[in-house]
């Protein structure tokens, strides 16, 4: 473990010193590149407390042993927020409403610095309190009921609208109603894939039904990229459809294939053999690939638009990924050595029934 923590140290300052030669190359593209890596590594975290809001609505063999990763992942969202403090302090490096007002009424408002920064502030503190508001529930049937079933609802709405904040409106005159699912779903397969793997290294850990559910998941990622490519087609706008080119040529285009090929084709076809989803080197390979398919997915969603004016982005990009990930990472596993008994200690099968309500011993 400390040599694995060694080399993520060592990554750590190597991408630092490439992060500092992309930010004297072009500024501009260090922070473009660190917005995308922010959202990646903040979507670990934030998909990790969705997960885990999950497993305490619906219990089976495969929650308690993502207890841990879920909720050391859930833990690090102060961490996340601070990564976007660069971008809120100079947002208009990333964003071009930020120095030029898109002209209508409530855009200027909704897209003014200001408002802006104040409302990401909002989104790490509410899934702050969640993550400390489930770890306290834990083992507390009722009370870990209430806060999934309550957090669920605050984690979908501010999500899906944080989302549409850092990603949709670097392209202000573009709308896609499907945006802010496409951003849970990239959330909830970040966190999922990330737990998966942490468990399924260990040796001898059970499969269980990890293949089942990352097939699930997959499917359900896929559905919302195919429905918005579906309605911006058939609506026909133009300034949607822009959106869609400047992802289809040159290295964008490449990227956008292989995120296609990579994150659905190969897992879905993988993962309807039995041997795959039950085996444990399979699941675990496939875990990886889709976790690295959310920094690809980040890139292919931040980048295109703003990608031909920014020399340095070849640099700047892949060293702000690797930071970011190498520092959250660091801090993950400080959280997860930190994690007192209570939280590691698993919950009885028979704890509650369905409703959430204790089952009273010798029932």
């Amino acid at each position: 473990m400390i040599r694995e923590h060694s080399i993520v140290a060592v990554v750590a300052v190597l991408a630092a010193i490439g992060c500092a030669a992309g930010f004297m190359l072009d500024p501009a593209a260090l922070m473009l590149g660190w917005l995308a890596a922010a959202f990646t590594v903040t979507s670990i975290a934030a998909g990790a407390l969705g997960v885990l809001m999950f497993t305490y609505v619906v219990r089976g063999q495969w929650t308690d042993g993502m207890h841990r990763p879920l909720t050391a992942a859930a833990l690090t969202l102060p961490l996340a927020g601070l990564m976007f403090v660069p971008i809120l302090i100079v947002p208009s490096a990333v964003y071009p409403w930020a120095s030029h007002p898109p002209g209508e009424t409530f855009k200027n408002f909704w897209l003014s610095p200001a408002f802006f920064g104040l409302r990401t502030i909002v989104y790490f503190a509410a899934w702050s309190v969640l993550a400390l508001w489930l770890r306290a529930a834990w083992r507390r049937p009722k009370r870990m009921m209430v806060s999934a079933c309550v957090g669920l609802i605050v984690y979908a709405l501010t999500a899906s609208i944080a989302g549409i904040d850092w990603l949709e409106s670097l392209t202000p005159k573009f709308h896609s109603s499907v945006y802010g699912l496409m951003v849970l779903t990239f959330q909830l397969l970040a966190g999922f894939t990330f737990a998966l793997v942490i468990v399924v290294r260990r040796p001898g850990a059970p499969t269980g039904s990890y293949g089942a559910i990352l097939l699930s998941v997959l499917m359900m990622w896929a559905y919302n990229h195919a429905m918005q490519y579906i309605i911006i087609w058939a609506g026909n706008v133009p300034e949607e459809v822009m959106w869609y080119e400047s992802r289809e040529q040159g290295a964008w285009g490449v990227l956008f294939w292989l995120l296609i090929v990579a994150q659905f084709v190969l897992p879905f076809f993988a993962l309807l053999s039995s041997r795959v989803r039950n085996g444990r080197g399979a699941i675990a390979s496939l875990a990886a690939l889709t976790l690295l398919m959310r920094f690809v997915e980040a890139a292919v969603l931040a980048m295109p638009e703003r990608a031909g004016d920014l020399r340095g982005l070849w640099l700047s990009a892949p060293a702000a990924m690797l930071l970011a990930g190498a520092i959250w990472w660091l801090a993950f596993a400080a959280v997860d050595r930190r994690l007192v008994p209570h939280d590691l200690k698993p919950l009885e099968d028979d704890a509650f029934d369905a409703s959430g309500s204790p089952v009273p011993r010798g029932s």
